[in-house]
């Protein structure tokens, strides 16, 4: 199970006898109907903090007229989210010693008080872009708690048979958010107009003056949201309930200094968090600025919208789907995750070659790129759950916390990666496409090659609270 086995110490239950008849039938912990409020209540969080973060990508055209934003600015502003886990090392130490209340309340924090600086409505275009920019930056911190606490919430509230499933939604709620901004931005947020023939400089004044009372209203909407969503968890947000699940959530784990050097030192979990963090750091990097990818498609602002939010939304729908066959069929986590990803690299392939139809002669219609780039994003984003339960079954008894800190950093650093290089190699984005291919080939190689463990799923059937 990696650089070494653990301690029996390690895995025996807090609660209930330490000695343990593997004939005896297993025996479920209690599970509390509360469970399912805060589920809610962090999924819901982790879908603003989606919205916020990809908030300027889908309206690119627009947020130019109205702050004069570069596609390099554009850019900067989706990278901030993956700036933000920079210091997630803080953040996993914090979820450890503390639990989850105390660090998803410092994540909620962190989200209303960047929501509100970039609210704050100055005239001053340039100290206005350095707010929005910080707004954004505030917002990216709360990343690493939101992204990571899924499996750690789902061990720690649910039932074995439904772990997968409520770490599915606690999970991509986040890209729910971003699916939704991709629908919000261009529908509230008109698409400038000096492409029209005969447009007055009067009328160009008005029409960046009314996109920023829209773009305005957004942001107020969003940082109302969160201010709900704050006080929620301010009011009732329990770390843990007052019986366990099961026998995994009341076993004692690694300590947080003997965690991040068992997961360092374990080949096995560092080639599944590559297999994870390559291509859901891409296609996250991508997606972020799919209206530039799809501009040299003849594709508008409001279809790339739509594009982006049905991909992300059919990725979601079918990653719960996904979990909660995972739930019903154990030990399957592999099988699923090969046939996802060989998807994913047809798919890209797909998209990838379509957009290179003047080379390939391949037919590039708006049907085409519409059910290629869905499917894209069907298939990786769908994948994350089952990553995340396959991560947490391969290094146990590691927290659940850390070890989805720790992938979802190197996610979010091929994020930041790609993000990056675009701020300098903006202006020809077929790069970008086969960037996305290549990582899905580069995912399903290493899946193929992986071999598989269920450490936390013996531990349920086989031990009794």
């Amino acid at each position: 199970m990696g650089a070494g086995s653990s301690a029996e110490a390690e895995r025996e239950p807090l609660l209930g006898p330490s000695h343990t008849d593997v004939n005896s039938p297993p025996v479920n912990g209690r599970v509390y109907g509360r469970r399912w409020l805060v589920l809610s209540l962090f999924s819901l969080l982790a879908l603003m903090q989606g919205m916020v973060w990809n908030f300027w990508g889908p309206i690119q055209n627009s947020a130019g007229h109205a702050y004069g934003f570069t596609k390099s600015d554009i850019a900067v502003l989706v990278l901030w989210g993956p700036v933000g886990f920079v210091p997630w090392l803080l953040f996993m130490w914090l979820m450890d010693k503390k639990g989850l209340r105390a660090s998803l309340l410092l994540s909620a924090f962190l989200m209303l008080l960047g929501a509100a600086i970039r609210s704050i409505p100055l005239a001053e275009q340039p100290l206005r872009r350095w707010l929005i920019h910080g707004g954004q930056f505030l917002n990216g911190l709360a990343g690493p708690t939101i992204m990571s606490a899924g499996p750690y919430l789902s061990t720690t509230w649910f039932a074995p048979d439904q772990r997968a499933t409520a770490t599915a939604v606690a999970s991509l709620f986040s890209y729910l958010g971003g699916a939704a901004s991709f629908l919000l931005g261009p529908l509230v947020v008109p698409a400038p107009n000096d492409t029209e023939a005969g447009t007055t400089l009067v009328a160009a004044k008005a029409s960046d003056s009314f996109i920023r009372n829209r773009i305005q209203l957004v942001m107020y909407a969003e940082l109302t949201a969160i201010s709900v969503l704050f006080a929620a968890v301010l009011l009732y947000f329990p770390s843990r309930p007052p019986m366990p699940p099961s026998v995994a959530a009341a076993s004692q784990r690694l300590s947080y200094r003997n965690s991040i050097c068992r997961l360092l030192s374990n080949l096995r979990f560092l080639m599944i968090a590559l297999a994870y963090a390559v291509p859901t750091g891409v296609i996250a990097g991508w997606s972020g600025v799919l209206d530039m990818v799809l501009t040299p498609a003849k594709v508008s602002q409001v279809d790339a919208g739509w594009i982006g939010f049905w991909s992300t939304v059919g990725g979601c729908v079918f990653g719960v789907a996904m979990a909660r066959f995972a739930d019903s069929i154990r030990g399957m986590l592999k099988l699923i995750l090969v046939l996802m990803l060989a998807g994913a690299s047809l798919a890209s392939t797909w998209f990838t070659l379509t957009c290179l139809s003047r080379l390939t002669h391949l037919p590039s219609t708006t049907a085409i790129l519409y059910t290629s780039c869905i499917l894209v994003g069907i298939f990786i984003n769908s994948s994350v759950p089952i990553f995340f339960e396959l991560f947490i079954e391969t290094v146990y008894p590691v927290p659940e916390g850390i070890t989805c800190g720790v992938v979802t950093f190197l996610g979010n650093l091929f994020t930041g990666l790609l993000l990056f290089f675009l701020t300098f190699y903006c202006t020809e984005l077929s790069w970008l496409n086969w960037c996305l291919t290549g990582s899905c080939l580069f995912s399903l190689v290493l899946i193929l090659f992986f071999r598989e463990s269920y450490d936390r799923l013996y531990l349920d059937v086989f031990v009794s609270v």
